[in-house]
């Protein structure tokens, strides 16, 4: 690929830190190596090297929005910063096509003593825009930040969340052409956060290049073209993000013992997670196409309607098994009819015995974006307090189906406590796919159907 069509180009990209065990250590690094050498001696380290990075390579193209996960100390934050230039890589290098803005620690930059406006003016400069462009974009970063007369108040009177509305401000109006985000989507209040969204939405609809860092699997399937998992300082896999999320859950939730099992298997992942693959190379949604105009008027059950990205987490205890969607009457299906309901159901064996257990159910859309959810119990104070082991349980949510149009996924889940924590003893991603029947003359354009009528008043 040509490079004018690259945006950022990372290649065996590594960084190593020295981690030292006293402070004194690093004093006999800077000088005992050196009186070794000169007597003849192998110089001895008197540190540890501790990889973050290691040989990390992809390619983002111009327009792309690539998300990146991983869990806490994968070397995330770690990659963007050597893309940013604020870290020297140890090894390898990185190529970069654009003007940069970065939101890595948001409000750093800030000078305490200064205003609002003298730190919107020196961030901006920093930044690379003139004292002439700062001034016809001023009100446009005071109006996005929205922080009233305090723009003109030094910013150590700021409250945190004032100082991260003024950062984002400033880094999102220069109109950038690559924007690296390190969890930054999470700041301010809800309303806040919904306009720095629909703000990265317009900037990606100019056609500008964004990489971003985020836990949440739900803002990667909904904001990214590709997603990038990265665990112990390496490149996992790239690909679509639906499955990539669904990998790095998968490995989030693994017990310690089969980490390094889970990682091999990621590393040498099926086509379903290379860079290359679209969804329509996927047998699932190939399948899709054939069926799509069918003009079907009753519920069906089609046994080769079959999800192909089953994800099974480790168990740790109870599994999940004969998953299936039933009709009121008890008739199982897969193509279901908008408007009706139905109930989900499967069964959960238990090979341990269990404390406070909840049940739970979600269902998304082939992006992976959760659609809806639920549990069996609101509260750990409601849920079942001991299941004995060798208890199978039979597990049932009815629904009403008020979704448009398409394909969907089912997931199953299981919670219980473990050393006083509530977590996920054992979850299955994907484990049925049902798809809404075609309906004649629909109106309603998106995917959830709430009932929507309209009127057309031409003598107005």
């Amino acid at each position: 690929m040509s490079f004018n069509d690259v945006a950022i180009r990372v290649s065996n990209l590594s960084k190593c830190y020295q981690i030292y065990e006293k402070p004194r250590d690093r004093l006999k690094q800077f000088v005992l190596p050196r009186l070794q050498r000169f007597i003849g001696k192998e110089p001895k380290p008197y540190y540890r090297e501790f990889w973050a990075l290691k040989d990390v390579s992809f390619e983002i193209k111009k327009g792309e929005t690539v998300g990146i996960v991983g869990r806490n100390g994968s070397g995330k934050s770690t990659l963007l910063q050597l893309i940013c230039g604020t870290l020297t890589p140890s090894g390898g290098s990185v190529q970069t096509n654009g003007r940069i803005a970065a939101l890595l620690e948001l409000g750093s930059g800030f000078n305490p003593e200064f205003t609002g406006r003298e730190n919107v003016y020196l961030n901006a400069a920093v930044l690379g825009l003139s004292a002439e462009e700062i001034d016809t974009r001023f009100d446009d970063i005071a109006a996005f930040a929205d922080i009233g007369d305090f723009i003109e108040q030094p910013v150590k009177t700021y409250s945190s969340g004032m100082m991260v509305r003024l950062a984002f401000a400033v880094a999102i109006n220069i109109d950038p052409e690559i924007l690296i985000v390190d969890e930054a989507l999470s700041v301010g209040d809800e309303l806040f956060q919904r306009k720095c969204f629909s703000r990265i939405e317009a900037i990606r609809a100019s056609g500008a290049t964004i990489l971003f860092v985020s836990h949440s699997g739900a803002q990667i399937v909904e904001l990214c073209d590709r997603a990038l998992l990265m665990d112990a300082g390496e490149k996992l896999a790239v690909g679509l993000p639906k499955y990539i999320v669904g990998r790095y859950q998968k490995l989030l939730y693994a017990p310690a013992g089969k980490r390094d099992e889970i990682r091999e298997q990621i590393r040498h992942a099926d086509k379903l997670v290379t860079e290359n693959t679209s969804l329509t190379d996927i047998p699932l949604f190939k399948e899709i196409d054939s069926v799509k105009h069918t003009k079907l008027q009753e519920e069906i059950f089609d046994p080769g309607f079959k999800s192909s990205s089953l994800i099974e987490y480790e168990s740790h205890g109870p599994l999940i098994g004969q998953p299936e969607i039933l009709m009121q009457d008890g008739r199982r299906v897969n193509g279901l009819i908008r408007g009706k309901k139905y109930r989900y159901r499967y069964l959960v064996e238990f090979r341990q015995p269990a404390s406070k257990v909840r049940f739970g159910m979600s269902i998304k859309s082939t992006s992976g974006f959760s659609i809806a959810g639920a549990l069996s119990a609101p509260s750990l104070d409601k849920a079942i307090s001991y299941v004995d082991q060798g208890k199978t349980v039979e597990v049932e949510f009815s629904f009403y189906c008020n979704l448009n149009p398409g394909i969907f996924f089912m997931n199953a889940g299981v919670f219980g406590i473990v050393n006083g924590e509530e977590i996920v003893l054992h979850r299955k991603a994907d484990i049925v796919t049902f798809r809404v029947l075609p309906i004649q003359e629909n109106v309603e354009t998106e995917m959830v159907s709430l009932g929507f009528e309209s009127e057309v008043s031409l003598d107005v």
